[in-house]
């Protein structure tokens, strides 16, 4: 009997040809964010139970959206030496939501330019779609991008099934605290799979969480921002309106993820979550 090996599909004698590598996994990037303020009822819609709203002192109505342009590797790091296998785009939107009496983040919308990282968010939780992300580098020489330093100008975009769906931009006035409030939890994600029969029921559906370990942080900047959610066809980040922006905020972070906590093992049985 042959013993299959890798660490995600296809799994093979080998080994070599999983999408994946096996954790931990390191990320370094630089993240653009703009946060602001939505009908809370909106957020109500995308919180599966037994997740809710946090209270009405805690800004339930509160969003961010974050674009990361990304590097990333296994602990071989082999992936550096074949760059394609490590760069990718992301744009993502968090809210906060309550769980057992703590605030949780949560990412209810996210776009990826890299299929790793769709397969790697579907494992973690995350309900990635393949997308066209775009966000601005910052330069220390020339003329050709913006300094991270006052007057400093950062867009980001999203495309998905070629139609516009974000427009994102923030100019730096001031260094930091901090990138935002919004995505300063653990993350609470839901994974499930279907039943093969399509029978409305799913293989597995549990709650989990996670954080990263090993985190460093750089020097954050906060300023002026835009943002504009467009209607689509196949997507409902437009429900989410903007009716007030907080703020924009640039940083770079670096973390790595080697595995989470199950919350609730069967999320359809909510009177027994713990």
């Amino acid at each position: 009997m042959t013993h299959m090996n890798g660490f995600i599909f296809p799994r093979t004698e080998m080994g070599g040809a999983s999408i994946l590598p096996h954790m931990p996994w390191h990320y370094s990037g630089d993240l653009l964010t703009v946060e602001y303020r939505t009908d809370p009822s909106r957020i109500a819609e995308l919180l599966p139970d037994p997740l809710k709203l946090v209270p009405d002192d805690q800004d339930p109505g509160a969003v961010a959206m974050i674009f990361a342009d990304w590097q990333s590797c296994g602990s071989d790091l082999t992936e550096l030496d074949d760059p394609v296998r490590s760069q990718y785009k992301e744009a993502f939107i968090v809210v906060r939501c309550m769980f057992n009496g703590t605030i949780y983040s949560r990412c209810v919308f996210i776009w990826v330019d890299k299929e790793f990282a769709l397969v790697r968010g579907h494992f973690q939780g995350y309900p990635k779609k393949l997308g066209s992300i775009w966000q601005t580098r910052p330069v220390t020489l020339g003329k050709a991008g913006p300094r991270v330093a006052p007057g400093g100008r950062f867009s980001g975009t999203v495309g998905y099934y070629d139609r516009r769906i974000v427009n994102a931009h923030v100019t730096l006035r001031e260094e930091s605290p901090g990138n935002g409030f919004v995505n300063g939890h653990p993350m609470v994600h839901s994974r499930y799979m279907p039943r093969i029969e399509g029978d409305g029921t799913d293989s597995y559906s549990e709650l989990v969480t996670m954080s990263g370990r090993d985190v460093e942080l750089g020097r954050a900047w906060r300023g002026d921002a835009e943002l504009e959610l467009l209607p689509s066809p196949v997507e409902e980040v437009a429900r989410l309106e903007v009716r007030e922006v907080i703020g924009g905020y640039w940083r770079s972070v670096a973390t790595t993820f080697a595995g989470g906590t199950t919350l609730v093992a069967d999320t359809t049985l909510v009177d027994e979550a713990p």
